[in-house]
């Protein structure tokens, strides 16, 4: 008759899983410290090539972190200047042409028997002529919403100086921890690290750059067609591009319900079909070239984690999603591959 676990395994299960149990409530109670130290590493990965670059160049670590901090605020005051007076040029351009523009949806024989049905019209023309008073309130409240946001700029302030240290302190860190498995696993874990950093880095650079090509793409049409919120919706196209899977496809369709208060349905059908050519362009040739050998992740696996990324923190899990799967790809392809060299080793 075979004989049960001993005393002391069924006490080590048990304090395994207390121990396991603990350790996830731990996590759970510290889950806000631990976003913002994932966010940290994420900046530090995305600024990291820039920061050695001016490393190499003789220029101190803790100096050219600083270059790198200052030159990134520099972009976001530049782009606001260039693109918000536009933006707003053309939003209050376009709150005063809206009422004509309902009044050009009238010219459409299918929307004219809806509208004599349901009176769309009327409705739309009551609040458009509201609009414009509205606009005082809305300023009102985003100041008060500002006012009340300065609540996310000490997180914001932890995530720089949390990323400055690591940019200034995490290749020596590394290189400790290289160290401590001992010469036979040093030039692997280096390796390793190198194609998660690269991983990381090409994807951030690459979406970024295919992300100003879609509003670029957006804000020409959209001028071609006359469309008067031509620049903010153009931003608003590059800002959702960003989002994966289903970014691009959500700015369509908004930009496409602004286009049904044109040119109905030619501005609509020609959106559309420069909506579509677009993302089948970027999906199938600028993310090949852009993301070439750095993030090489198959389709399932970038729906997987994407899904799983938003329903743990949202907007920025689904971003960190495909990275985050990448890198977790190149640890299992890294364990794989040796795995498969010990076997022979031992065979």
């Amino acid at each position: 008759m075979a004989e049960g676990p001993s005393n002391r395994t069924i006490v080590r299960i048990v304090l395994t899983i207390a121990a396991t149990t603990l350790a996830l409530y731990v996590v759970y109670l510290i889950r806000g410290v631990l976003q913002l130290l994932v966010l940290a590493l994420f900046l530090a990965l995305v600024l990291g090539p820039f920061v050695e670059f001016l490393h190499r160049r003789r220029v101190p670590r803790w100096l050219a972190i600083l270059l790198v901090y200052l030159g990134l605020l520099a972009s976001i005051v530049a782009v606001g200047l260039v693109a918000v007076p536009p933006i707003v040029r053309e939003i209050n351009a376009g709150v005063h042409q809206l009422p004509v523009s309902i009044a050009k949806l009238r010219q459409s024989q299918t929307f004219r028997e809806y509208d004599n049905k349901y009176k769309i019209t009327q409705k739309l023309e009551a609040e458009a002529r509201k609009l414009p008073s509205r606009l005082a309130s809305v300023a009102r409240q985003l100041s008060a919403v500002t006012v009340g946001a300065f609540s996310a700029v000490t997180k914001l302030v932890t995530v720089l100086a949390l990323a400055f240290f690591l940019l200034r302190d995490g290749p020596r860190f590394a290189a400790r921890l290289y160290r401590i498995r001992g010469p036979d696993h040093e030039e692997r874990l280096r390796a390793v690290a190198g194609d998660i950093y690269r991983s990381v880095s090409g994807y951030v650079a690459g979406n970024i750059a295919i992300s100003i090509i879609a509003g670029l793409v957006a804000y020409a049409a959209l001028k071609v067609m006359g469309i008067a919120f031509a620049a903010p919706l153009a931003v608003l196209v590059g800002v959702f591009d960003v989002i994966p899977l289903v970014g691009a496809t959500l700015a369509a369709i908004i930009v496409a319900v602004v286009t049904l208060f044109y040119n109905f349905p030619t501005d609509t059908i020609i959106w559309a079909l420069i909506a579509g050519t677009y993302q089948l362009t970027e999906n199938h040739v600028l993310s090949p070239v852009v993301y070439r050998r750095t993030v090489e992740v198959s389709g399932m696996l970038v729906i997987i984690a994407v899904l799983i990324g938003a329903a743990l923190s949202g907007v920025v899990g689904a971003l960190l999603a495909i990275p985050v799967a990448a890198a977790i790809q190149i640890l299992l392809r890294d364990v794989w591959l040796h795995r498969g060299t010990v076997g022979d080793a031992t065979a």
